[in-house]
């Protein structure tokens, strides 16, 4: 052919089956296929190989024979000025497309990708939102070409289930026999006529990618003669064959859209295999499909081992003799539902009966870890890289932060410092997008000095990596560029203080001054107070880190001192006449508040010790603190005033007075006198049930105060006999929100006390019946049973007496 001239060549038609190209059709990471393209390469010894996939990705060819890499990886495609658009091309070892290009590699035979450039495949959606794709080659079946080929073979070969078809009419081969292009020329048969039945599906894209295709096997024709082999899609192989004209297929091409596009090789995952996952490439057990690829003989055998070694490491007890019967259950099952041998349906049905136990929560798990995988393949070094990804790498091999699929925590102790440059690590990555870590709470310490994160690497953080190249080459000049950057176009005062808080964990000294001047501005601006008690908490939390990461925060101290003095001049006129949403959201502030004023007044200038003067309880009467008073003193005054104004909603008072009362500037005698007032009857029910969820609902240990004082659970008790029956349904809704919170324990013991009458009576009665926690005296020895714990926690010595563990302690 190649001796033709070249005009003829051009004008005759392209691969009639009698010469030409060897069209091997596949399944994408189908390991059926991947065995028979090696028999068919094999017997053909083809002088050059094309691959399916974009012609960019060329010279990154050779990388697939070097010792680091392993699969499942991906080409990575993205627009060099728009990183967030990219495509996917993902291969498994079981994959035909890397079976192909480690044939050519290992047979010095020359291997090229011919499908669509990505330029072109990125530029074509240009309109639509950017995101991460799947190549088109690589989607489902169904979603390419809008029907599934598989299915409607399955269906014509009396199936319900493609994928169980497939297993036997492909992966259950016991060989390819003796002809190595059999199955290929059977399956291009089937093909053909789908494509005579249905065309391109629906999807015209394909009639583009095909007439590339085609002008590149051409090419490959003028250079190696028919001594050609071409693997792709089964799907496209009838266009391939069919005849077509070299002007109709360059017309086909003519005016396509471009986009400067940069690619590499990046690790992918089983899991991201899976259909199930969002990022499908047509297979739903790409595990299975694996061990099938891998297994030399007995694949049924090796698998059930493999399950039973799973369940054991999972302290469930599975013997040899599980696995013995398991193996021939599913072949007895094979066997009665007419199968060549036990397939994935087979085999599950076994575990389930016999090492599960019909249970489905084990079989979750191999399922899992086994069926679906969490096997996340590697790449050279040497592979391009965005700078930034090169940093990354490097950074984590200096603090042996190893990227794994499989999510697991870490606990880290910022007082050392391989643990303190991890968690700087994992903040700046939040902070340019790439969440890799996720923050948790920590199971062992609620101190600043720990912290616990839940890990897990996904290969789509390569294009979250590729995009945030655009801040910076590395991790702490980007994580700098993009705080600066998200400071200046915050919209609200929170998002604003949030952005201090992350850059004080990132440690990002360059940018915090850029934070501060815009979070100052902003806070000057900003009279919603409800943005202000917002924005507190996340600036006074960031003044703990100074202690831990030796960061300097004074600036911050001025900005939460200045900050909560504005909150405390305008929460009152706020709080005035909201309705019951509204009032609820300012309730959530007031807490915020109160939690925060408790930090800041331990670094405040104006209270160093965050310790008012003694003298006991104030009352309600007293007058505002002066400015040189403490800034708890100056919030205990406005919470007074809250308290205190009947249009303040009643939630809001109420949860006032519970926290003066918390904090010891409220006597519980005053205490019980204004739920008193506020359970009188000339207070509206819905006001007063509102009053009582303020102050012991909403988790804040209420439930304890109305067993531990029966004079405020007796004013409850008879505040709510009194409820008139009109109005019982409407104060209802708050009544069970506030005790369907308490505890079980709690519950039951408050309905002891209201069952036998709280008061005094009720309190001897409860002593008379040995109810723990209830007697007319304290018991000095369950009191002193504390005293161990006390010494542990003060470090002092057994010699020490009760008098020196009272002082310490006060």
């Amino acid at each position: 052919m190649s001796g033709l001239p070249k005009e003829t060549e051009e004008e005759r038609g392209f691969g009639m089956p009698e010469g030409g190209p060897l069209l091997l059709g596949v399944r994408h990471h189908g390991p059926g296929s991947a065995r028979a393209v090696r028999a068919a390469l094999e017997a053909a010894a083809p002088r050059i190989v094309l691959i399916e996939g974009p012609p960019e990705a060329d010279a990154l060819i050779p990388l697939a024979a070097h010792q680091d890499m392993r699969p499942p990886v991906a080409l990575l495609a993205h627009v060099v000025d728009e990183p967030g658009r990219s495509a996917f091309w993902p291969l498994a070892e079981f994959s035909p497309e890397w079976v192909a290009i480690r044939w050519a590699l290992d047979h010095g035979v020359p291997a090229r990708f011919i499908d669509l450039p990505a330029t072109h495949t990125l530029a074509w959606g240009r309109d639509e939102p950017p995101s991460e794709e799947i190549a088109e080659s690589d989607r489902p079946v169904d979603e390419t070409v809008r029907i599934d080929p598989l299915a409607v073979l399955a269906e014509t070969a009396g199936y319900d289930d493609p994928e169980r078809w497939w297993e036997d009419v492909v992966e259950h081969r016991g060989g390819v026999g003796a002809d190595p292009f059999a199955p290929f020329a059977v399956l291009e048969e089937a093909m053909g006529a789908l494509r005579e039945a249905f065309g391109v599906g629906g999807h015209d894209r394909d009639l583009v990618r095909e007439a590339y295709m085609r002008l590149q096997v051409r090419a490959a024709q003028r250079e190696f003669g028919d001594d050609v082999a071409v693997v792709c899609g089964a799907w496209h192989v009838p266009a391939l064959r069919g005849r077509s004209t070299v002007a109709a297929d360059r017309a086909l091409l003519k005016g396509l859209p471009k986009a400067k596009a940069d690619m590499t090789w990046v690790p992918w995952t089983h899991r991201r295999l899976s259909r199930v996952s969002g990022y499908g490439a047509g297979i739903d057990s790409p595990g299975w499909y694996g061990h099938l690829f891998g297994a030399p003989d007995r694949p049924v055998e090796r698998w059930m081992t493999k399950v039973a070694r799973l369940l054991r490491d999972e302290d469930r007890m599975v013997s040899s003799a599980h696995v013995i019967e398991a193996v021939r259950l599913a072949e007895t099952l094979a066997a009665m539902r007419g199968r060549p041998l036990p397939g994935l349906t087979e085999t599950t049905d076994a575990v389930r009966a016999v090492m599960c136990e019909g249970s489905d929560v084990p079989l979750a798990l191999v399922h899992d870890r086994l069926v679906v995988g969490d096997v996340l393949g590697e790449v050279p070094e040497s592979a391009p890289a965005v700078p930034l990804q090169r940093d990354l790498v490097r950074s984590q091999k200096r603090l042996r932060l190893k990227p794994e699929p499989l999510e697991r925590e870490l606990e880290l102790d910022l007082r050392k410092e391989t643990d303190a440059g991890r968690s700087r690590l994992l903040h700046r990555l939040r902070l340019l997008g790439i969440e890799w870590g996720e923050p948790t709470v920590s199971r062992g310490s609620t101190g600043t000095f720990r912290e616990t994160w839940r890990l897990r690497w996904e290969p789509e953080l390569s294009v979250r990596v590729a995009e945030a190249g655009v801040w910076g080459t590395t991790v702490l000049s980007a994580a700098t560029a993009k705080a600066e950057a998200d400071a200046v176009t915050a919209h609200a005062l929170a998002d604003v203080t949030a952005l201090a808080e992350r850059c004080l964990l990132a440690e990002l000294p360059d940018a915090l001054p850029v934070v501060m001047r815009v979070l100052a501005d902003r806070a000057a601006l900003d009279a919603d107070v409800g943005h202000l008690a917002q924005a507190l908490p996340a600036l006074v939390r960031s003044l703990r880190y100074g202690d831990v990461r030796g960061t300097d925060t004074h600036a911050l101290t001025d900005v939460a001192a200045g900050l909560a003095e504005r909150i405390f001049v305008g929460l009152p006129p706020a709080c005035a006449a909201l309705d019951a949403e509204a009032a609820e959201q300012m309730r959530r502030h007031v807490d915020a508040v109160h939690g925060a004023v408790g930090l800041l007044g331990e670094t405040s200038p104006s209270s160093p010790d965050g310790i008012r003067p003694s003298g006991g309880p104030r009352s309600s009467a007293d007058t505002p603190p002066s400015s040189s008073g403490g800034i708890r003193d100056r919030w205990h005054f406005v919470l007074r005033v809250l308290g205190g104004r009947d249009t303040v909603p009643g939630v809001i008072r109420g949860r006032a007075v519970r926290l003066l009362l918390d904090d010891g500037e409220l006597g519980q005698d005053e205490a019980a006198r204004l739920m008193g007032l506020v359970l009188s009857p000339g207070t509206a029910p819905g006001d007063a049930a509102a009053w009582i969820e303020g102050f012991v609902g909403g988790g804040s240990g209420g439930g304890m105060l109305l067993v531990h004082d029966e004079r405020l659970l007796g004013l409850v008790d008879t505040w709510l006999t009194g409820v008139p029956a009109a109005a019982f349904t409407d104060v209802l809704p708050l009544l069970r929100r506030t005790f369907s919170a308490y505890e079980a324990g709690v519950r039951r013991t408050l309905g002891e006390l209201v069952r036998r009458g709280p008061g005094t009576r009720g309190s001897a009665e409860a002593a008379a019946s040995g109810m723990p926690g209830f007697a007319s005296d304290l018991d000095p020895e369950r009191a002193d049973a504390v005293l161990p714990v006390l010494r542990l926690l003060l470090g002092l010595d057994e010699s020490d007496d009760v008098d020196d563990l009272v002082g310490v302690a006060g």
